[in-house]
């Protein structure tokens, strides 16, 4: 279950911006969109609309950069330059670290680690955990000093020998995980399930969907996904095969051919088929099948829809975080609906998979069932860096200027107050001049 994300200076980001999924105290409606895992309660959904260039994307890319950095660090040499790509529209914050921190449970045992970090080295690490009482510290990095408390569940000599292993440029958490130190395969078994998507580029999920084709069950349910979504199949089929060099292209070189024999010599590929009935000259079902090439024949939506089957049907099966910026890119709004709509369902939700999503679709303020505190948004500041922050937050002031108590109703017509610039995070638009005309009256 995941609670909270901060980050700071990273890309449009400057100061530290906090995505919370904590509840928001004294809301009452949707109360099935919170979850739980023994004592800790969340938000099963986030929701975050801003005008384009406002920061969205850079908030998601930097959840699923933390993601990329915890599984490949100790896996990466000591010369690999670290992603460091800080706020740059202020002076002297080009040399300031990155900063990433995310609170998470496990097992009923709330979890923060965290992470600063330049071009080629960690400047700080650090991992507290809390269970009962106060909140311990489990280590602390300070450059290449790294201190581990006795909580730190693990071999005390291996983890000794994961300090002095850990490099400038490399995480001490994933040096852990690579001396399989108790602890931290407990944190990297959570972040397995942690899980980013680019809802417009959505090629590479397609490889999660065909990896779950050989499980009967999953099969069935990956089927059964695409079927109710009623985008005109009548099914689909996934075939694999061993790689065979008569596969490839007649027209390449010995030696590139070769390459490619030696290196894809013990893989495999696949064909995904689209299922559709066929019809008689007078319109009559047949009881016959036409097979296609899914991805050469068919929609780029429903080309999505299929992508995403995989790591939506894998995030409800095994719980988890699953992240997806532009979810309403190349869908009709009502599948981006029912997307959503199953994560807050408690009964097609079952093991309480989170969802955070990135929209324009202002439809969803209207129909999704949000909660004010599971609608954020984004802005950019005087200096042009992002802000983040919540409907729940939001709080009206009177005509001296003064701030009211009074809160944005949950009744209210979000998706209208939105459009008239009440939450702010809409593009402002500027008067157009380009077209001139000459002293005719034609266009010049």
């Amino acid at each position: 279950m995941l609670i909270e994300f901060r980050v700071s200076n990273y890309r449009s980001i400057g100061e530290e911006q906090i995505l919370s999924l904590i509840p928001a105290p004294r809301q009452k409606e949707y109360m099935d969109n919170i979850v739980f895992n023994g004592k800790h309660n969340a938000l099963n959904a986030i929701a975050i609309y801003g005008a384009n260039g406002s920061g969205k994307s850079n908030l998601l890319l930097a959840m699923g950069l933390l993601d990329k950095l915890i599984y490949l660090s100790a896996r990466s040499t000591s010369t690999t330059k670290l992603p460091y790509d800080p706020f740059l529209l202020r002076e002297g914050w080009d040399s300031r670290p990155t900063k990433f921190e995310i609170t998470f449970i496990i097992n009923d045992n709330r979890y923060r680690y965290g992470l600063e970090f330049k071009k080629e080295e960690i400047v700080s690490e650090w991992l507290y955990r809390k269970s009962q009482g106060r909140e311990v510290i489990l280590f602390l990095r300070e450059g290449e000093t790294i201190d581990a408390s006795s909580g730190l569940k693990g071999n005390p000599k291996i983890i000794d020998a994961a300090i002095e292993a850990t490099r400038s440029n490399a995480l001490f958490l994933s040096t852990c995980d690579m001396f399989n130190v108790e602890e931290a395969k407990i944190i990297f078994q959570w972040f397995k399930h942690f899980n980013k998507i680019d809802g417009i580029d959505t090629e590479d999920e397609e490889i999660r969907t065909v990896s779950m084709w050989d499980n009967e069950t999953d099969r069935d349910d990956i089927v059964q996904y695409i079927l109710r979504l009623n985008l005109g199949l009548d099914g689909i089929d996934i075939s694999k095969k061993d790689f065979d060099e008569k596969d490839l292209p007649k027209n390449i070189d010995s030696k590139t051919r070769n390459l490619l024999i030696k290196k894809l010599s013990d893989s495999q590929s696949y064909s995904v088929q689209a299922i559709h009935k066929m019809y008689s000259s007078d319109g009559m079902e047949t009881g016959k099948n036409l097979f296609w090439n899914f991805d050469e024949r068919e929609s780029k939506g429903t080309n999505k829809a299929l992508h995403l089957s995989g790591p939506i049907l894998w995030a409800l099966k095994n719980g988890g975080v699953l992240i997806i910026d532009e979810i309403e890119a190349k869908m009709h709004p009502l599948l981006t609906l029912d997307t959503i709509k199953i994560f807050l369902s408690k009964e097609r939700n079952p093991n309480n998979a989170q969802l955070i999503f990135a929209t324009h679709d202002t439809n969803l303020l209207t129909y999704s069932e949000l909660r004010r505190d599971q609608i954020y948004f984004t802005e950019k500041n005087k200096w042009e860096s992002t802000e983040i922050y919540s409907l729940s937050d939001f709080i009206y002031l009177d005509k001296n200027g003064s701030s009211k108590i009074e809160k944005e109703r949950p009744d209210t017509d979000k998706e209208k107050r939105y459009f008239e610039g009440r939450y702010g995070a809409i593009p402002f638009l500027g008067s157009f001049k380009g077209l001139k005309s000459n002293t005719n009256g034609k266009k010049g």
